[in-house]
């Protein structure tokens, strides 16, 4: 199930429950409902928002996903369901287990479909490719020489132009990558968990502040389809988190992708992903369930602007 990406952005709502339905109020005066049963996100980010533990409680049973995100559109906290699958403490184990050439072997697969997904999108935009191919090549086994930040390096300039800088709490287009990867991280979490891993132990990723270090090792090849999404807004003339930039950054889980089962939802492929993990920590083989095409077939006619 795909599941809705909601978002909360109006200030001073109230968020409850009701015969299986989520209620937007507003000085007690209810302006939306939703069937919790459509929900897969529900994002939260804005000022004086006030929830009913009774609706945390019907979300969480459905698995879907709450994000708590602070002014610069990223998260700061997740609700991540206790009761999750019914081999989760098995899982859990051989995914603590595994050693460190199985973790080396698997974050090589997704450096390299990142990189390949990222010269897909110069490609798609008519932009310098930038031998993208070659460095997809060159990773090896838990990308000793960081090929990964060196493709960063050639990528940004080429995808954003030479004066673009990747900075988190930065406004305008860095804003609205924040924004679009929150919607996806918090995809990516629901697959995860859903699949009876734990989002902490991750492949790469080791933080020991973050919580989410497995998704954002998964998310790594699907990172390139929100920034082609980006680029594709500021080319419209968008130069911040617009309610119109949010509605198009808020469908990067349903977008279609080519897969060897045929046209599936990122969301879909996400799940797959995390659930090829898990066997490959269960049989110790890395092989990672990835989309064949990893960019997404069709794209939203943003504003007009032509693709290419």
């Amino acid at each position: 199930m795909i599941g809705r990406v909601v978002e909360i952005a109006s200030d001073d709502r109230h968020l409850a429950v009701s015969r299986g339905f989520l209620i937007v109020s507003s000085d007690r005066v209810e302006v939306a409902r939703i069937p919790l049963d459509d929900i897969g996100v529900l994002l939260c980010h804005a000022h004086g928002l006030t929830y009913s533990n009774n609706l945390m409680v019907e979300l969480a049973k459905r698995g879907a996903c709450v994000v708590l995100c602070g002014p610069n559109h990223m998260p700061v906290a997740w609700l991540w369901p206790l009761d999750g699958h019914h081999v989760q403490s098995l899982r859990m184990r051989h995914q603590l287990e595994a050693g460190a050439p199985l973790r080396k072997r698997l974050w090589q697969a997704l450096v390299r479909a990142k990189i390949e997904q990222q010269q897909a999108v110069l490609e798609r935009l008519g932009k310098p490719d930038g031998a993208f191919d070659l460095l997809a090549r060159k990773v090896k086994s838990g990308d000793p020489e960081n090929v990964e930040a060196q493709a960063a390096r050639r990528y940004w300039p080429l995808l954003m132009g030479s004066s673009f800088r990747r900075d988190r709490d930065a406004s305008g287009p860095n804003a609205m990558l924040n924004y679009g990867y929150t919607v996806l991280r918090a995809g990516v979490a629901r697959a995860v968990t859903a699949v009876g891993l734990h989002p902490s132990i991750g492949l790469h990723h080791s933080n020991r502040n973050n919580p989410m270090c497995l998704v954002d090792d998964l998310m790594e090849p699907f990172r390139p389809v929100v920034d082609y999404l980006v680029t594709r807004l500021v080319a419209s003339g968008a130069s911040d988190v617009t309610p119109d930039a949010k509605s198009v950054l808020g469908q990067v889980l349903s977008f279609d992708m080519a897969t060897d089962q045929g046209t599936t939802p990122i969301s879909t492929c996400a799940e797959r992903l995390a659930f090829s993990l898990a066997q490959s920590f269960e049989t110790g083989k890395p092989d990672l369930s990835l989309p064949r095409t990893l960019l997404p077939l069709e794209m939203p006619d943003i504003n007009g602007v032509p693709e290419g």
